[in-house]
C-alpha cells in the first residue's frame, strides 16, 4: 500500500475507476484500483470487434492524457482498450488485478471494509464503485426458453459474424447494441436478419454535416424537455428517412423525454440502410419459444437458427451493497457522483448511467467531483 495513509479504495479499473484514480491523485490523494479481471478494461476487451465509439475522440478523453490522434475520430474497441493502458501506466495508477469486492460494510471506527476473494478483508475511509453498468449479462426468463432448440445467446458473447454466415439470425433488442450486431450480420453474409423490437427507438445520425450529435446532446442538456423533443422530431424528419413502410415506425414518444426514462437513441451507423434494403427485417418483440420457434407479441411465430439477445444488463449491486439501502427498484444507486447517500458517507459511485451526452465525458466530469467531495471531506 501507499507510504503516505490507507488510500482510497476504487472498484473497478475501467474508464471510471481509472480517471476517478487519477484524479485523486491530482490532489495528492493515494487510491488503488481493484480490478477482478487479469487487466485493465475488461469490458472493453470482451464488445464485439465492429464497435467504435459514439462520440469523438476529442470529447472521449479522460483526465490528463489526450487519445492519440492516430485512432482516429471514432475510436474503434481495440483502440479504447490500448488507450486504458496507456492511461494507466501514464498516471502510474496502482491496479490490483484478479481482486473481486463482493460485499462492503461500515465498522465501528466509520471505516469501510471490503470483503475480497481470497478471504481479503480490506479497509479504507473512502470507497469508489466504478464497476458500470454493463456487469452482469441479463437474458429474460421467456418461457420456453431452456427447451429452445436453435442457438441461444447474450449480445456479451457475439464478437464477430463469421460464425453466422448464411443462417437465420433474429436479434432482439433494437437498442444501439442491438441495431449494431443486426447491421453488423447483414453486411457480412448471414442468411437473414431479422430485429425484434418492442418499443421503436429514436434514431440519430452519429454526425451531420461533420457535427457529431454529441455536441447537440451537450447544448440541449439543460433546456426544456418538451423543447428538445419538438427539436429532435423536425431533426429526425429532415435528415432521416421515414422507416414505417419497413416496420419501423417514428417513436410516439419524445426523444428527450426517452432519455430521461433511461433510453438512449441509437445513433446510425449503417441499420436505416440495411433496413431500407430489407437486409434487416424489423418483428414484433420475442414473447416466448415453442422448440425451435420462436414466437413474436403479434403472434407470428419464426423458426431462427441463432437467437442473439440484445437484452441488456444488470448492475450486480445488489450483493455488495444492496443491504446499505443505496439502491432503486432497479439496483442502481440513489446517489451518484460527488453526492453520496445518507446512510452510507464516502461512498461514492460512478458510471451508473447513461448521459446522452457520452458516458466517458460524464465519467471524466465525474471523476474531478469525486475527487474533490473526497479531499474536501478529508480536512
Amino acid at each position: 500500500m501507499p507510504e503516505n495513509g490507507t488510500p482510497v479504495h476504487i472498484l473497478g479499473a475501467g474508464p471510471g475507476g481509472l480517471a476517478t484514480a487519477a484524479a485523486l491523485r491530482e490532489r495528492g490523494i493515494s487510491a488503488v484500483v481493484l480490478e477482478r479481471a487479469d487487466a485493465v478494461g475488461a469490458s472493453w476487451r470482451s464488445h464485439y470487434d465492429r464497435l467504435h465509439l459514439h462520440t469523438t475522440r476529442a470529447a472521449s478523453a479522460l483526465p490528463g492524457l489526450p487519445i492519440p490522434r492516430a485512432y482516429g475520430r471514432w475510436v474503434a474497441r481495440a483502440d479504447v482498450v490500448r488507450y486504458l493502458e496507456q492511461y494507466a501506466a501514464h498516471h502510474r495508477t496502482e491496479v490490483a488485478t484478479g481482486v473481486e469486492v463482493y460485499r462492503l460494510e461500515r465498522d465501528e471506527n466509520d471505516q469501510w471494509v471490503l470483503h475480497a476473494n481470497g478471504g481479503r478483508r480490506l479497509t479504507s475511509p473512502a470507497v469508489v464503485v466504478a464497476t458500470g453498468c454493463n456487469h452482469t449479462p441479463h437474458l429474460p426468463p421467456w418461457p420456453g426458453r431452456d427447451t429452445f432448440t436453435g442457438d441461444l445467446l447474450h449480445a456479451s458473447a457475439y464478437r464477430t459474424p463469421a460464425p453466422y454466415a448464411g443462417k437465420d439470425v433474429l436479434v432482439v433488442g433494437a437498442g444501439n447494441t442491438g441495431a449494431e450486431i443486426a447491421t453488423d450480420l447483414a453486411e457480412s453474409g448471414a442468411g437473414r436478419v431479422r430485429l425484434a423490437v418492442r418499443t421503436p427507438p429514436h434514431i440519430m445520425r452519429r454526425s451531420t454535416l461533420g457535427w457529431p450529435s454529441q455536441r447537440s446532446a451537450i447544448l440541449c442538456r439543460r433546456l426544456p424537455v418538451g423543447l428538445v423533443d419538438r427539436m429532435a422530431a423536425r431533426l429526425a424528419k429532415a435528415s432521416l428517412p421515414d422507416l414505417s413502410p419497413y416496420g419501423l415506425p417514428r417513436p410516439d414518444t419524445g426523444l428527450y423525454t426517452r432519455v430521461r426514462q433511461g433510453a438512449i437513441p441509437v445513433l446510425d451507423v449503417g441499420l436505416v440502410s440495411a433496413v431500407r434494403q430489407r437486409r434487416i427485417e424489423p418483428v414484433a418483440a420475442l414473447e416466448s419459444f415453442e422448440g425451435a420457434k420462436a414466437v413474436l407479441a403479434d403472434g407470428e411465430t419464426i423458426s431462427p437458427e441463432v437467437v442473439i439477445a440484445a437484452t441488456g444488463y444488470r448492475t450486480g449491486l445488489d450483493e455488495l451493497v444492496g443491504h446499505l439501502g443505496v439502491l432503486d427498484t432497479r439496483g442502481r444507486p440513489l446517489a451518484h457522483g460527488p453526492r453520496t447517500h445518507p446512510s452510507a458517507p464516502a461512498l461514492h459511485f460512478t458510471g451508473f448511467s447513461y448521459p446522452i451526452s457520452g458516458t466517458l465525458r460524464e465519467l471524466r466530469l465525474d471523476a474531478a467531483r469525486i475527487a474533490k467531495a473526497i479531499a474536501k471531506a478529508a480536512h
